[in-house]
This record gives structure tokens, C-alpha cells and sequence, in this order.
């Protein structure tokens, strides 16, 4: 996936992610993931899980978004994983 910021392609390393609000989110998490980019889902960005469905839960959200990705082909990583993809330390350790 190439990325641009302010005009400039961004380095090779970085990790694209989008995420679309309300009625959008699942469209757009399927065509950010179907461009090789990384997706988020959530009840904070959207309270439906389709049309005319208020979601349970962001739980149920994730459910519908990783049988997406899995169908195109996209592995899912692991709790870990993605916090070494993202260079996050986890939340035991940090000091708060």
C-alpha cells in the first residue's frame, strides 16, 4: 500500500489504517483491507453491525469485519502481534 502525506510518499515501514464512521465503516473497512492497508471497527466510530442493525457489541463488530478480511484473504494477528506491528509495549507495562 503506498501512502502519501502532504504530498510525500511515506516510508516503506508504515502501516496504513482508515476507518469510516456510522453507516460507512464496514464499506470502508473492506476496501482499506482489499488495498492491503489495516482496519479498526468499533461503537465508538458506528452503532450499527449492518443496515438497519444496532450492534450488541464491538465484539460483534470485529465478528463481521474479520469474516470480511478472512474471505479476501487477509491473515489476523494475534493479540501480540499486532502489538509489535504497531511498536506498542502492552498495557502491564506501562506506569499508569
Amino acid at each position: 500500500m503506498v501512502m502519501r502525506a502532504g504530498g510525500r510518499v511515506v516510508g516503506a515501514n508504515a502501516h496504513g489504517s482508515v476507518l469510516g464512521a456510522g453507516g460507512n465503516q464496514v464499506r470502508v473497512a473492506a476496501q482499506a483491507a482489499a488495498m492491503g492497508g489495516n482496519v479498526r471497527v468499533g461503537m465508538e466510530d458506528s452503532l450499527w453491525v449492518g443496515p438497519g442493525k444496532l450492534a450488541e457489541s464491538n465484539a460483534q463488530q470485529v465478528t463481521n469485519v474479520r469474516k470480511i478480511l478472512e474471505g479476501i484473504g487477509r491473515e489476523i494477528p494475534n493479540p501480540d502481534e499486532a502489538r509489535e506491528i504497531l511498536s506498542l509495549k502492552g498495557g502491564d507495562k506501562v506506569n499508569f
